[in-house]
């Protein structure tokens, strides 16, 4: 007789998480994002009567939320725009926030000339930041994240370890050159106390030059991180039409909030005793510029800290051409007349300002961003907080220059190459 039939016993299967797809990866960080930003549009909408500090934290909070969305759209832009002509306009996109409130007081100050100076203070507050703090701590990242392979080789081949350096691609020369340009015709604006029409038109001519420049370089592709990823991961119809309409929206937001924040900093800075100068010189550019260092940083730890440190030196050109530029053409609109005027305090800043990016700009010449420069960079910068007065501006603006002017007498070929290389034939 047969004997009994084996018994079959089901294999055990394991269980698999399929894992989620891009859009739905993008639900909770663009949810967080439109509802910080839906409650200031809500309260700007409804006319509520907030007090200042509340005020400058609630539109405040707004503005940053719609900042990161586009600098996340932008970054998934890339995908369907020219890697080079990608980076121009990332550096534009993620610094509108900063547009909007810098435009809204140079044009009310054409109706009210006691707002004219906060529209240069927020101008002059962001190069400075910029240069003196973003430069420096994206370097200070790069060499956090090569302690933490504890003396293994970095893997990004733009970091070096002896002496510690940023190594930065000879394309990056345009930017260093068109600085050095931008420069130069700015050096009138102290000298004449005022931002002309004329030097606008041109600066702005400078910027548009800048992008067709850009356009035509050669760069890798883009590799895109957090939440940009998952937008770059989106079918292409799709993604498109999420990238433009979150462009739209987070647009719409920044300027519907410009003008509540910019007041709220002023009244703010006086409700609490301190100088509002000082809060929109220095908190708009913070909270406006937030989503850049964090992209910029996010480059520098995936490895690709040339790439993080090429976002901020283009938004640099951004803010030095384009910036500058569109200021007394705002002024002239809101029927101030051919010029926006600066008060001595403004000159100063100016000079400063300038100065530094001639220092930033001599430092770079050699495409290496070491960590010695950097420490010089941030103390300089720092140095104008500790000493806030008159004298102590002038002093470290002339340290800027005189280490500027020895860098270039010491690198006079490296400068050459600079000055030739945006009218350069590619």
């Amino acid at each position: 007789m047969p004997g009994p039939a084996p018994v079959t016993r089901p294999t055990p299967t394991r269980s698999v998480t399929a894992p989620r797809r891009p859009g739905a990866r993008l639900l909770v960080p663009l949810g967080i994002v439109a509802a910080v930003a839906a409650q200031g549009v809500a309260l700007r909408l409804t006319g509520v009567d907030l007090p200042p500090a509340a005020g400058m934290l609630s539109f405040g909070l707004a503005i940053v939320a719609a900042a990161f969305a586009l600098a996340w759209a932008g970054e998934a832009a890339e995908l369907d725009i020219s890697g080079g002509l990608a980076v121009g306009l990332l550096a534009v996109i993620a610094i509108l926030p900063e547009y909007a409130i810098d435009l809204y007081f140079a044009f009310s100050a054409g109706a009210d000339p006691s707002l004219a100076p906060y529209a240069a203070a927020n101008m002059t507050g962001s190069n400075r930041l910029l240069l003196g703090f973003g430069w420096p701590f994206l370097l200070l990242v790069a060499f956090l994240a090569l302690r933490a392979l504890r003396g293994r080789r970095s893997p990004d081949p733009d970091v070096r370890s002896k002496p510690f350096a940023i190594a930065l691609p000879r394309q990056n020369r345009t930017e260093l050159g068109l600085l050095l340009v931008a420069s130069a015709l700015t050096l009138v604006i102290p000298l004449t106390g005022r931002i002309d029409v004329a030097l606008g038109v041109v600066l702005l001519a400078l910027f548009v030059y800048y992008l067709v420049r850009v356009a035509h370089n050669e760069t890798e592709e883009p590799e895109l991180v957090g939440v940009a990823r998952d937008l770059g991961a989106l079918p292409k119809r799709v993604r498109r039409a999420t990238v433009v309409g979150i462009f739209v929206v987070a647009a719409i937001v920044i300027l519907l909030l410009a003008e509540p924040f910019a007041h709220s900093l002023v009244s703010g800075g006086r409700a609490l005793g301190i100088d509002d100068f000082l809060l929109v010189q220095w908190l708009a550019p913070l909270a406006s510029e937030a989503p850049e260092f964090v992209i910029a940083v996010l480059f520098v730890v995936r490895g690709r800290a040339a790439a993080g440190l090429g976002i901020l030196l283009a938004s640099k050109v951004n803010q030095w051409t384009a910036l500058v530029g569109t200021l007394p053409l705002a002024h002239a609109i809101g029927g101030g007349g051919w010029a926006l005027p600066l008060d001595a305090r403004q000159t100063e800043e100016f000079v400063l300002t300038a100065t530094q990016t001639l220092l930033g700009v001599a430092v770079l010449l050699s495409l290496r961003f070491g960590w010695r420069w950097a420490v010089a960079l941030f103390v300089l910068f720092a140095a104008t907080f500790v000493f806030p007065s008159t004298e102590a501006r002038w002093i470290v603006s002339g340290g800027y220059a005189l280490l500027a002017i020895v860098l270039f007498a010491v690198r006079g070929r490296a400068l050459g190459r600079a000055l030739a290389a945006p009218f350069r034939r590619s």
